[in-house]
């Protein structure tokens, strides 16, 4: 009778092994349900999670089979295309591994959401994590001006993110990216003759101000960027929670949309939209 129970509400000791699953397993299920979650959960050399600071009494695991084993979980959750060979040794030994597909849309993170609701026995939680997500959306929108603002998010080596779920919150705040795959090099990165050239109304300079900045960060301090001082709306801010696609990623929204408003402010002193 107790385990036919547990089957109805669903695995009882979950390990997720995988960052972006950590934040799903952690949202969606009690602590006493979770018996691990991957090391990065809790990581802040940098801090890559949005919940490092959540999760001090769970367990926590690398990609090794051996510790997912030593905790005898019923189920193991993790991203599809990653950790492959812990994932092939877990089934092996005869676990079950729930394998989650990369969410590239605000639709992708609904039906994810609700079909991990589904197999941990969280229908009633994922729900409300959508309606919270679809509610901060919302909220987000009002008043943003129907032509949206050019912005760039300018990562560390010269990155630029974008693309699927980012793209759908920035137009969410009234933002479109600039920095489209178009402009890269090889590499994957944009050049800082590019961004002058591209002049965005914003530019998000990803990651805390540091005193001592690392050889990484020195492109996002390049002085050929003063250039773009006075026209360009340049800030600096932690987006975490774009990391891993998920509900949690919405709450970047209200803060792009803030700083929308004051690079719009910025643009329209200068003949702008």
């Amino acid at each position: 009778m107790a385990a036919s129970r547990a089957a109805a509400s669903g695995p009882q000791r979950v390990v997720s092994s995988f960052l972006c699953t950590d934040e799903y397993v952690f949202r969606l299920l009690p602590p006493k349900r979770i018996a691990g979650l991957s090391y990065l959960s809790a990581d802040t050399h940098p801090v890559v999670s949005t919940i490092a600071g959540q999760v001090k009494n769970i367990p926590l695991v690398r990609a090794s089979a051996e510790q997912v084993l030593a905790l005898h979980p019923d189920l193991v959750v993790t991203y599809e295309n990653t950790n492959v060979r812990q994932t092939q040794l877990l089934r092996a030994a005869g676990l079950r591994v729930l394998e989650v597909p990369w969410a590239e849309s605000l639709a992708d993170v609904r039906k994810i959401t609700r079909m991990l609701g589904a197999k941990l026995g969280a229908k009633a939680r994922a729900e409300t994590l959508v309606r919270a997500m679809d509610s901060a959306l919302t909220a987000a929108n009002q008043g943003v001006p129907h032509q949206p603002l050019r912005v760039l998010i300018y990562e560390p080596n010269g990155y630029a993110t974008g693309g699927g779920l980012t793209d759908q919150i920035l137009a969410t705040a009234g933002l479109q990216n600039v920095g489209s795959r178009s402009h890269l090099t090889r590499s994957g990165t944009l050049p800082i003759e590019t961004v002058l050239t591209l002049a965005p109304d914003l530019m998000i300079l990803n990651g805390e101000r540091e005193e001592e900045p690392a050889r990484a960060d020195l492109v996002v301090q390049h002085p050929a960027l003063k250039a773009l001082s006075g026209r360009t709306l340049a800030v600096h801010t932690s987006l975490v929670p774009l990391l891993c696609p998920g509900p949690w990623s919405v709450r970047t929204a209200p803060e792009l949309a803030q700083w929308g408003r004051k690079a719009r402010a910025l643009a329209a002193r200068h003949g702008g939209p």
